[in-house]
């Protein structure tokens, strides 16, 4: 029988398998569209060879794409973005410090400032009873009106960036850990050198390319129906050659 069969099988198996992959990957992009703060994944594969024969290719990584995402105007005045270079700072429940560009905050009932999912934001400084008008600056400097009607600094909100942060960890919830290959954390003032800056009553929007990803995904769709045709075909040729040796 010939092994060319064998090749065909397997390199139509290992395509289904990094298509449907990938698809995870479109489909995850997809889904968070609309997510504050959230950067698109691409997928990257490699060439499988085996004694000088192409097996097909292979998914090696997922890649996260850190281009800025355009700011809209919010009407809350603890919705904060980051326009350029740098990352919101969370404590997470375990104590570690997670990662995150969706800057909409809101104060919980000990006055601290939280994200969507109550993880306290790192920052210097507290929002004491009484305060009210909770502005930010560009460079990162709170302030709010106090019980007695005076505009007071109310502490200051440093921003984290990574040598490579594509290398990041998804924790899951929009929330982004320290890795090895993103190299270690580096805070600074918002606004100085290799640093973005903040901007108050603004969203970060995702982004994600809509028109790209659904090119990508129906395009996806196509490659994965061809992989299984050619998977069934072969199967059914080798099937045949067995059974025509039998005979």
């Amino acid at each position: 029988m010939p092994s060319y069969l064998f090749h065909t099988l397997n390199i139509s198996r290992q395509d289904i398998l990094s298509h449907m992959v990938d698809l995870d990957v479109t489909s995850s992009n997809l889904a968070n569209v609309n997510t504050a703060g959230y950067k698109a994944t691409r997928s990257n594969f490699q060439e499988m060879l085996n004694e000088q024969l192409k097996e097909g290719t292979l998914m090696s990584s997922t890649q996260m794409l850190t281009t800025q995402g355009t700011l809209k105007t919010s009407s809350s005045a603890l919705d904060w973005a980051i326009q350029g270079e740098g990352y919101f700072s969370l404590t997470l429940p375990d104590g570690t410090i997670g990662y995150t560009r969706d800057g909409r905050f809101a104060l919980d009932a000990d006055r601290n400032l939280v994200n969507a999912n109550g993880y306290p934001l790192v920052w210097d400084g507290e929002i004491a009873e009484g305060m009210t008008n909770i502005n930010i600056t560009a460079n990162g400097t709170v302030t709010a009106v106090d019980a007695e009607g005076a505009t007071v600094e109310a502490g200051t909100v440093q921003l984290t960036r990574f040598t490579n942060p594509s290398g990041l960890t998804d924790n899951g919830s929009n929330i982004l850990l320290e890795s090895d290959v993103s190299g270690a954390a580096q805070t600074g003032d918002a606004g100085s050198e290799n640093f973005g800056t903040i901007s108050g009553y603004k969203i970060e929007n995702s982004n994600v390319d809509l028109g790209q990803e659904l090119t990508r995904l129906i395009a996806l769709q196509r490659n994965l129906t061809m992989s299984l045709k050619a998977f069934q075909q072969t199967d059914t040729m080798i099937s045949e050659a067995i059974n025509l040796r039998k005979a």
